[in-house]
């Protein structure tokens, strides 16, 4: 069988920055294959959509294993629906196996998603957190799937050496290292080698842990945020109290076909 295949760097407007991600709308229903897939993609997620009975349910794969939640290969999988499935349509809704109906609508050249708030409870592993980030934290929480960890300044952020075999003893997907930001309302970074991926460049589900703690943090229910990965992408964020919404650009850089 052959399947179109697409690959979008998410949270830019720029080839070559942003968060690349696959994602194929196909019949394909077996796990094992889209574990196959993604590890031959090896990109930090592919997106497998597959419609049934009218609604569409969707499922993503890090090279090594099934995500729970991903914002930027949704994303990825909107800007394919809005441009090849569906020009028509201004929502795509999607079911996930873990986090309920997902929507993300389009608004001029945005996309938003539209993914449930993460409820997060202080971590009192610091001297662990400090040992994989050499830098002692303002404050640590562990949320639904990841560690997030305040440090002081933006250049802290820049500047971090993780010492990634540690971070592995961390009972948790990956950890966030956020900071406030003179340019943007705040910066982070987001790291899970659990995963398969040692630094991912731009995690959109990182920002449902994110945007509640900064919104009550800075007073401000709209934010703009930055993650300063190499790649580096933007972010606009509103805390809508039980949702949390998340919006950003998305590039198309290939289509082709995967034979199977």
């Amino acid at each position: 069988m052959k399947y179109d295949i697409y690959y979008i760097d998410a949270f830019t407007d720029k080839l070559f920055s942003g968060n690349p991600a696959a994602v194929i709308f196909s019949d394909i229903t077996d796990g094992k294959l889209m574990q196959n897939i993604a590890t031959e993609n090896n990109l930090s997620e592919t997106a497998f959509i597959n419609k049934t009975n009218g609604s569409y349910n969707i499922r993503w794969f890090s090279p090594s294993c099934e995500i729970d939640l991903c914002g930027h290969a949704t994303l990825a999988s909107a800007f394919v629906f809005f441009n090849y499935i569906s020009p028509n349509k201004n929502i795509f809704e999607v079911q996930s196996l873990k986090n309920g109906i997902l929507k993300v609508s389009q608004k001029d050249e945005l996309l938003f998603l539209d993914f449930p708030k993460d409820d997060y409870k202080i971590f009192d592993q610091t001297s662990l957190i400090e040992e994989i980030i050499g830098i002692k934290p303002l404050e640590a929480f562990k949320g639904r799937d990841d560690v997030l960890v305040i440090l002081e300044s933006e250049n802290s952020i820049k500047e971090l050496d993780i010492d990634f075999n540690s971070l592995k003893e961390i009972n948790a997907r990956g950890l966030i290292v956020s900071s406030k930001s003179k340019e943007y309302d705040f910066v982070s970074r987001f790291f899970a080698p659990s995963t398969g991926v040692n630094e991912d460049p731009v995690t959109g589900s990182a920002h449902t842990t994110l945007t509640p703690y900064w919104s009550k943090k800075l007073n401000k229910k709209n934010l703009v945020a930055a993650q300063l990965s190499d790649r580096g992408g933007i972010l606009y964020c509103e805390d809508q109290g039980e949702r949390i919404i998340i919006g950003g650009k998305a590039i198309q850089y290939l289509k082709g076909e995967i034979n199977i």
